[in-house]
C-alpha cells in the first residue's frame, strides 16, 4: 500500500471514510471554496457516491494509482491525482486540490504536490508531468513555479469564470529537471 509522509502531509490509498470525506466536500459542501479555483470554468455534473468511488480504483500503471488522499492532523483534505495526456510519449497530467480552506496558505499543498511528483518521477517510467490551470488561480501558478514547472503554454481569454475572461495556463516539468533541482521526499 502506498503512503508517502512529509511534515505536514501523508499521500495515501483512500479508505471509505477518507472517501465519504472526499464526496462532502466535492459534492455536498454548501460553500464549495475550492470550486471557485479548481476549474470554476468547468461545468461538473454530481456523480453518486458509488460512482466516485470507483474513480478510487484507477491506476496508471499496475500498482501505481491514479489518484492519493492528502491527509493532515488525521483528516481527509483533499487529493493529489494524475491522468495520462500520452502514454507513448510517457505525459502525465498532474493535479492537487486542497478543499478543506483551514488547510490553505500554509504549506500544504506545496509540500503534498511536490511528494506526489516525486512520487510519479520515482516510481515509475515518466518522462514528463504537466498541469493545467487559468491565470486566476495565482497560489496554484506559485505552487508548480516554485517545484520547477515552467509555463509552456498562455492560451490567451480561454476561461470565462464570473463572466471575466482569463488565459489557459499550461505548466510542465521534465524527469531530468526534477534531478536536476534535487528535489526528493528527503529533502523537505
Amino acid at each position: 500500500m502506498v503512503e508517502i509522509s512529509g511534515n505536514k502531509v501523508v499521500l495515501k490509498k483512500a479508505t471509505d471514510k477518507d472517501i465519504n470525506e472526499l464526496y462532502f466536500w466535492k459534492y455536498e459542501e454548501k460553500k464549495q471554496e475550492a470550486k471557485k479555483w479548481n476549474g470554476p470554468y468547468i461545468p461538473e455534473e454530481k456523480v453518486t457516491k458509488e460512482e466516485y468511488e470507483k474513480t478510487w480504483e484507477e491506476e496508471i500503471f499496475p500498482n501505481i494509482p491514479a489518484s492519493l488522499v492528502i491527509k493532515s492532523e488525521g483528516k481527509a483534505i483533499g487529493y493529489v491525482g494524475s491522468y495520462w495526456v500520452g502514454r507513448n510519449t510517457n505525459w502525465l497530467e498532474t493535479g492537487i486540490v486542497i478543499y478543506d480552506s483551514d488547510f490553505w496558505n500554509g504549506g500544504y499543498g506545496s509540500e503534498a504536490y511536490k511528494l506526489w511528483i516525486d512520487y510519479l518521477f520515482t516510481s515509475t517510467t515518466v518522462h514528463r508531468l504537466g498541469m493545467s490551470t487559468w491565470s486566476g488561480n495565482v497560489r496554484m501558478m506559485k505552487v508548480a513555479a516554485k517545484l520547477g514547472m515552467k509555463e509552456e503554454a498562455r492560451i490567451r481569454d480561454a476561461r470565462i469564470v464570473n463572466g471575466e475572461y482569463f488565459d489557459a495556463i499550461k505548466m510542465g516539468i521534465l524527469k531530468k529537471e526534477w534531478v536536476q533541482k534535487g528535489f526528493s521526499i528527503f529533502s523537505l
